[in-house]
């Protein structure tokens, strides 16, 4: 019983917060790519862990230069996580998830929709024996409002109460067969076993997942999206930006993704922090969402050349010349190595166009 309490007192101060603190921005983080909604209750919104498994899945994207935009009208997670839009709903129920789902879905048009939702039904005990039919009314609905998106319907992960959990395992097992009959029908759903990536010490207060857990979820996430091809579009091929004098590449320093990080020169090896793809929008993108950027819009000699989220400005365009030089479209500038420098370490800036060696690139 104060096992249950506790859980529930955890349950009722997420709700509080959700309600007391302002979630959604003025405007929703886009950088162009393929728009994936995390949908769901505080396990997709992150409580314990602000961002939850979306922190993994968000580098895991970048990781294997995948260009996705996460959608939805909440926003929350750290600055590391690159995009922090999302549709989680701490303490919603499937029923609730329903009366909002054809809204969410027409203002934000999902290539892909990944459903974990079920597990606020068991924690109050709110009509379990249909709640399987509910969930299956939820998917049909996302199917006929988004009839071209994947929908990817995960079983719901443990909890450490009992009763619960074994409420939460018969209303799993309903749901394979409820994805298989959908698939029969034709339409676009993918079973995600999300209860056999997690056991309960992956969880942190007997409902919501450590850091290590939520971990799990996206690397489980990642998996099936990349078994289904174009539910997150496909790897941009990328290219090393090798300096003519030096032979050596354009990184990003000790593979961060932080916004506002200088690029430099280094020696060659194939990392994704130096594999850029050039986009028909003339943008050079590292990590599948970090765009080579010439610092606050900088036009002067020594501006600094950053990677920062990709928003589509000139400052972000870049343009490939003949002979070797590559120039910013808002100062056309050239790409230098500071100070005619060719050792690792060495900074890359904006600078008049010289026709010296350290401003010419081969890829």
């Amino acid at each position: 019983m104060q096992g249950s309490f506790r859980r529930l007192v955890v349950c009722a101060a997420a709700v509080l917060t959700a309600v007391l603190l302002p979630t959604a921005p003025a405007v929703a983080e886009s950088n162009g790519g393929t728009r994936v909604m995390p949908l769901g209750d505080s396990i997709t919104e992150g409580t314990q862990v602000p961002g939850g498994y979306r922190i993994g899945l968000w580098q895991r994207f970048g990781g294997g230069n995948y260009r996705v935009d996460l959608v939805g009208s909440q926003f929350n997670g750290p600055s590391s996580l690159g995009d922090h839009d999302h549709e989680g709903h701490p303490g919603w129920r499937i029923d609730q998830i329903d009366a909002n789902i054809v809204t969410w879905l027409r203002n934000t048009d999902p290539r892909t929709v990944l459903l974990h939702i079920g597990t606020n039904d068991m924690l109050q005990n709110h009509d379990v024996a249909n709640a399987p039919a509910r969930l299956s009314a939820l998917v049909d609905r996302i199917t006929s409002t988004s009839p071209n998106a994947d929908v990817f319907v995960a079983t719901i992960i443990p909890m450490a109460n009992e009763g619960q959990e074994a409420a939460g395992r018969a209303f799993n097992a309903t749901i394979p067969g409820m994805v298989q009959s959908k698939k029969n029908a034709g339409k676009r759903v993918h079973l995600v076993d999300m209860h056999a990536a997690l056991t309960t010490a992956d969880l942190i207060d007997g409902v919501h997942p450590t850091a290590t857990g939520y971990d799990k979820m996206a690397a489980t996430w990642y998996t099936a999206l990349r078994s289904v091809p174009g539910s997150i579009g496909d790897p941009a091929a990328g290219k090393q930006i090798v300096g003519v004098p030096s032979n050596r590449c354009v990184d990003v320093p000790g593979a961060t993704t932080a916004n506002g990080t200088q690029t430099q020169l280094w020696d060659c090896h194939g990392g994704t922090n130096q594999n850029w793809a050039y986009t028909s929008g003339q943008q050079f993108v590292v990590y599948g969402s970090k765009c080579l950027d010439a610092s606050g819009w900088g036009t002067t000699n020594g501006t600094k050349v950053v990677i920062w989220d990709c928003t589509g400005g000139a400052n972000q365009r870049w343009n490939l010349n003949a002979n070797g030089t590559i120039t910013n479209a808002a100062s056309g500038l050239c790409l230098d190595a500071s100070a005619n420098g060719s050792a690792n370490g060495t900074r890359l800036v904006l600078w008049s166009c010289s026709g010296q060696s350290n401003q010419q690139w081969r890829f």
